[in-house]
C-alpha cells in the first residue's frame, strides 16, 4: 500500500526549518524525497487552503493558516500560558535566555523561549527541536523518561556538536543519574563552548515529569550560581500546573 496524501504532506512541511524557512518547489521536493511534479501539486493545494504562502523569488514558505491552526492545539497552549509568566520571572533575575520545553519521542521540543539582550550564545528557538542528550531539557526530561525510551535512547548513536556533548552511553547514564539524584542537570559546552545549560523539571498535578524549564548561561565558574532560582522557577510551574489540574493525561 502507497504513501497517504496526509504523509506527503507532512514530508513536505518537515523540510522547513528556522534555517531554512523558505523553499523552492525543487527544493522541497529533493528534500522530501518527492517526485518534483508531486511537490509542486501538493503545494498548489496547500496554498489553496492557506497552508504555504509564495514569495516573490519562487520561494514557499509555511502559511499563517498553518501558525493559527497550531496555537489552537490544546493542552500544549495552556502549559505554555501556566508557564511563561515563570519564565519571564527567571529571565529577569537571571539575565539570561530562559526556555521550556516537552519530551516528543526522542527529542525535546522547546514550546517557549524568553529572550535577554546581550545574552550568551543560544541555538533554541520556539518549535525547535534538540536531541535529549544534547540539552540540559532533554536529559532532564529523558532522566524521567519511561524505561522503553531510555533503552531505545540507549541504543542509538547519540549525535555530537561539540567535544563535550555526551556521546559515551556510560557518561550519559551517569548524566541521567545526576540529574535524579540532584534534581536539575548541568550542561557545560554541549552545543556551543560559551554556552552552558541548566535545566530542572517540571511535575503536574501528579507529580509526573512533564516539562523541563531551562535557562542558558555564560560557561564559566559562576554557572552554578542560578541553580536556586531556577529550581525556584519550576517550583513555581509545578505549583501552577497543581492550581489548574494540569495533569501528564491532558497531553496524551
Amino acid at each position: 500500500m502507497g504513501e497517504s496524501v496526509t504523509g506527503r504532506v507532512v514530508r513536505l512541511l518537515d523540510c522547513f526549518s528556522a534555517a531554512d524557512p523558505v523553499l523552492t518547489v525543487s527544493q522541497l521536493a529533493t528534500r522530501s524525497g518527492l517526485h518534483v511534479a508531486t511537490a509542486s501539486r501538493l503545494v498548489a493545494e496547500l496554498e489553496r487552503q492557506g497552508l504555504v504562502e509564495r514569495t516573490g523569488d519562487r520561494g514557499v514558505r509555511l502559511g499563517m493558516r498553518l501558525w493559527e491552526l497550531g496555537s489552537r492545539a490544546q493542552p500544549t497552549l495552556l502549559l505554555r500560558t501556566l508557564a511563561l509568566p515563570h519564565l519571564a520571572w527567571l529571565q529577569g533575575i537571571v539575565g539570561q535566555n530562559t526556555q521550556f520545553g516537552v519530551r516528543d519521542g526522542d527529542e525535546v521540543l522547546f514550546l517557549e523561549r524568553v529572550q535577554a539582550p546581550g545574552a550568551v550564545v543560544n541555538y533554541t528557538t520556539v518549535a525547535g527541536r534538540l536531541p535529549l542528550t544534547a540539552s540540559s531539557s532533554g536529559l532532564v526530561l529523558l532522566a524521567h523518561a519511561d524505561r522503553a525510551t531510555l533503552a531505545r535512547v540507549r541504543a542509538q548513536v547519540a549525535p555530537s556538536y561539540t567535544p563535550h556533548t555526551p556521546t559515551d552511553p556510560e557518561h550519559i547514564r551517569r548524566l541521567l543519574a545526576h540529574v535524579r539524584r540532584e534534581g536539575y542537570a548541568l550542561c557545560r559546552g554541549f552545543l556551543h563552548a560559551d554556552a552552558a545549560g541548566l535545566a530542572a523539571p517540571v511535575r503536574d498535578a501528579d507529580g509526573g515529569v512533564v516539562a523541563a524549564v531551562s535557562v542558558i548561561v555564560p560557561n564559566d565558574a559562576g554557572a552554578t550560581r542560578h541553580v536556586g532560582v531556577l529550581l525556584e522557577a519550576a517550583r513555581r510551574i509545578d505549583a501552577s500546573l497543581t492550581e489548574h489540574g494540569f495533569s501528564h493525561s491532558a497531553r496524551t
